[in-house]
């Protein structure tokens, strides 16, 4: 299946025919050579739109907003984006200003307002700043090209741009995916800590791309994690116009796994990469847990070993203490059996039946000072396989973080 998935150079949200973006400085976020903070996805035609939202229980009029457009309707036009202000915990002035958003970017390219969602990103517990979205919406210039001037302007504390398109053979026709991805600090799932957005030119029937999003956000955003911690703003958005002009895409087709073999593609690429920018990590985890009893106790236990305080440090400082994996698996209390577990860091055994075996430890400690660090847990009392994703911990989170607004 991967081998039909063509991964396309300098791919982005806006590589599926028909969508565009553009960006602008609207002084969101703090002034710097070639920052955005304002900007729009946009599809030429009417998208049918999937979406998932952050399970946090204080959540960003932003994310109420669009997830109340969806329930009246999931054809969508556009998406507008801003970073550097959550709009979050702000009152009712959020739900205000978050519909207003709408308004402005409705009349700026010429749509109904219910065909457009927003999403916001940054500083919680300070009202969005109306008067500069206000003079700065209709500067937003839309280009096929514009998805890099996007995920520039959703970045926050991020310090790689992740974005990724890929293209697939539908019954002859080409169908792209492309996605964007913002996130490096507050992210645990569920739905993790981020903003994606994804579209597609592919005709998809609506029920199949609402369940191909749930599939995919469950196997990468939903296994990535920096710091235990849950926004209050997450969203991911698909969105599919149907400008490729294939058969309609439906469940149950060989075309609908490869199309959910590539919408998966993408997330998980955008997921890991934004584990690998985690806040002050120097090291990507890679935490693959095997022969689970279920794939949700694989799930489960792939996140606790990559995200353990104590996991991630013994990474960042190259210390082979394989007892802490041990014990972020069995903090789980999923079903094992202890005499059965292997453990492996980078394909080095160090663990059979529960105990230590001989090992070089200078390899190990070597291993763990690569930048992908794979820790492998197989527990062989079943079938169920799942991979997380993570980061080390370092001196520079909790410096970063321990002034993020002074």
């Amino acid at each position: 299946m991967a081998s039909d998935i063509q991964v396309l150079d300098n791919g982005t949200v806006t590589s599926p025919q028909g969508f565009k973006a553009g960006a602008v400085y609207s002084g969101l976020k703090t002034p710097g050579p070639g920052k955005l903070d304002l900007g729009i996805l946009f599809s030429d035609t009417p998208a049918r739109t999937a979406a998932t939202f952050s399970q946090n229980s204080i959540l960003s009029p932003s994310v109420t907003t669009s997830r109340g457009s969806l329930n009246v309707g999931r054809n969508k036009r556009a998406v507008i984006i801003n970073s550097g202000n959550a709009n979050c915990a702000v009152g009712e002035p959020g739900f205000k200003d978050a519909r207003e958003v709408v308004s402005l970017a409705a009349n700026h390219i010429g749509v109904d307002t219910s065909e457009v969602l927003v999403c916001s990103t940054g500083v919680i517990g300070v009202e969005l700043p109306m008067g500069l979205i206000r003079a700065h919406v209709d500067k937003i210039e839309l280009s096929d090209d514009g998805g890099h001037d996007l995920v520039n302007a959703i970045i926050t504390t991020d310090s790689l741009l992740k974005e990724k398109a890929v293209a697939i053979d539908v019954g002859g026709t080409t169908v792209t995916i492309g996605g964007i991805s913002k996130g490096s600090g507050m992210i645990h799932p569920n739905m993790a800590t981020m903003l994606a957005f994804m579209s597609t030119d592919a005709v998809v029937e609506q029920e199949f791309l609402s369940a191909t999003l749930q599939e995919a956000v469950d196997i990468s955003f939903n296994l990535v994690t920096v710091d235990t911690d849950q926004s209050t703003n997450d969203t991911c958005i698909l969105m599919a116009n149907g400008v490729a002009g294939n058969a309609e895409i439906t469940a149950g087709t060989p075309e609908a796994e490869l199309f959910a073999a590539a919408v998966t593609d993408v997330a998980i690429h955008l997921a890991r990469e934004m584990a690998r920018d985690g806040e002050g990590a120097t090291k990507l985890i890679d935490s693959t847990v095997t022969g689970a009893y279920t794939v949700e106790d694989a799930r489960m236990a792939a996140r606790s070993i990559a995200a353990s305080p104590l996991v991630k440090t013994a990474v960042y400082g190259r210390d082979p203490n394989w007892g802490r994996i041990l014990m972020a698996l069995g903090k789980t209390s999923i079903p094992l059996d202890e005499s059965k577990i292997q453990v492996f860091i980078n394909d080095i055994q160090i663990v059979e039946g529960g105990a230590a075996i001989p090992y070089h430890v200078e390899s190990v400690v070597q291993a763990l000072g690569r930048s992908e660090v794979y820790l492998r847990v197989a527990l062989n009392v079943g079938d169920g396989d799942a991979t997380a994703w993570g980061c080390d911990l370092t001196e520079e989170y909790v410096v970063f973080n321990s002034a993020y607004t002074t």
